[in-house]
């Protein structure tokens, strides 16, 4: 279908930084540069909306969200907020089959390189899936689907606001804080998985705030 393949494309084009934070997506000119009609670029458009990935403007059509520090502010406290406690119920609820994908996610993180040749000090298209799959796949044994659609938004916006921020904080140790969110998590202790988590979180909203740069430029969390 037409509009997926436009939504897509901006989808990817957002999330490498091809736009810049509160650019005008502009239907005309996408419909153009795409090859389609303005009602397939309209009906993409509508999609990036509802993925958090564009803002509908009263009279102004379509732009990239502009983040502020205090949008970063929210979007870091809405997920301390939601996330360790749907990773509470996630411990409590998880059955073997979550403990084996919770597992291999993990391992997969793991051995994910965090940067590819060329690509300086940006983390990689690779490591970044990896990691997000490793932290939806830590929250997925909740069973309630209403709550990892909660955690995909708020994860698409940190996504976003990392892209265009500063570059990953000197001494963190980013892979003993997930290897503690694996261990804490599979050893059923949810005190000790929401505190981490919530831990891991802080430090990137410690390094989100304050800090702008280039698009394109992610700090990991």
């Amino acid at each position: 279908m037409l509009s997926e393949q436009v939504h897509a494309h901006l989808r990817d084009a957002i999330m490498r930084g091809s736009y810049s934070p509160g650019e005008a997506l502009k239907p005309q000119d996408l419909a153009k540069e795409q090859g389609v009609s303005l009602a397939v670029v309209r009906e993409a458009l509508v999609r990036l909306v509802g993925d958090g990935l564009a803002d509908r403007l009263p009279n102004r059509g379509f732009a990239v969200p502009a983040f502020s520090d205090r949008r970063r502010q929210e979007v870091a406290e809405a997920r301390r907020t939601v996330e360790p406690l749907v990773l509470r119920l996630s411990v409590e609820r998880g059955d073997l089959d979550w403990e084996a994908r919770v597992r291999a996610t993990h391992h997969r993180l793991a051995r994910t390189p965090a940067f590819a040749d060329g690509e300086g000090r940006y983390y990689s298209d690779e490591w970044a899936e990896a990691h997000r799959i490793f932290h939806r796949t830590l929250l997925e044994g909740c069973g309630n689907p209403v709550l990892l659609e909660t955690f995909d938004r708020l994860w698409t916006a940190s996504e976003l606001s990392r892209r265009w921020s500063a570059h990953r904080r000197p001494g963190r140790d980013q892979l003993a804080e997930h290897a503690l969110l694996e261990e804490t998590a599979l050893a059923r202790d949810a005190d000790a998985a929401a505190e981490a988590l919530v831990r891991h979180l802080g430090l990137t909203a410690a390094g989100l705030i304050g800090h702008p740069g280039e698009p394109g430029s992610p700090i990991v969390h």
